[in-house]
């Protein structure tokens, strides 16, 4: 079973979210037969990556808050991340694009480095005091502690289109399936889940997923038809 997350660097619920799913999948007892995907979505697209502000004032200039709404909000995301053990700066925070970071995960996925990458750009993001946003050699840096050659990682930085038509085929996917929001995860391409839902949510939905699959339909034909097997292949005999 394969189940891909929709997600952004940027936003606070895919990373507490990620976590509620990985309790859910930690302790889902066919953890072994689910492949998890990534993908990208970006919640400020227009935004440039070198347009950096801090996140209290992108919040009371985006969604009209007052400077008192949008602290108590981080105070509750902080809240939120602290009951699943993640660590969250609830002060001090910056915002910017998040394209190219995007951009990076498509390069670590063809290395098999995705995941890794993914949690320090989150924890870079939310926890460490030292920005994430406007310095290339920041995500070059993070791309080497999760196993990447920082040579090559630095190139695709470089390249405005390396990796670029996969995320906006990513995003171009997420519309399609109707995702106005994230986190937002598909399993099987049959279920959608919306939002960073309680475990017991993540954990209902792959079990149903899971015993709702549908075995494999083989079409009538000739059922001695050559075919290659664990014995080898057999030859037809003249």
């Amino acid at each position: 079973m394969r189940v891909e997350i929709w997600s952004d660097i940027a936003c606070p619920w895919c990373y507490v979210g990620k976590a509620r799913f990985e309790k859910a999948l930690a302790s889902f007892p066919h953890r072994d037969g689910v492949e998890v995907v990534h993908r990208s979505f970006e919640l400020d697209p227009n935004r440039a990556k070198d347009d950096v502000e801090p996140v209290l004032t992108m919040l009371t200039k985006k969604y009209g808050m007052s400077q008192a709404q949008a602290e108590a909000g981080e105070d509750n995301l902080g809240a939120q991340a602290a009951a699943e053990g993640l660590p969250y700066r609830t002060r001090g925070r910056d915002h910017a694009g998040t394209f190219d970071m995007h951009r990076l995960l498509h390069f670590a996925r063809e290395h098999g480095r995705q995941e890794q990458l993914l949690d320090l750009l989150y924890r870079a993001n939310f926890a460490e005091e030292r920005s994430l946003f406007g310095d290339d050699e920041r995500l070059v840096e993070l791309a080497g502690a999760a196993g990447l050659d920082t040579g090559a990682a630095r190139e695709v930085l470089a390249d405005p289109e390396a990796y670029a038509a996969e995320v906006r085929a990513d995003e171009q996917d997420a519309a399609r399936l109707g995702a106005r929001g994230v986190p937002f995860f598909v399993l099987d391409r049959k279920y959608g889940v919306s939002g960073a839902q309680p475990v017991e949510v993540f954990t209902r939905a792959l079990t149903q997923a899971w015993g709702e699959r549908s075995p494999l339909t083989l079409v009538d034909g000739d059922t001695d038809a050559d075919a290659c097997g664990p014995d080898g292949c057999a030859v037809p005999q003249r």
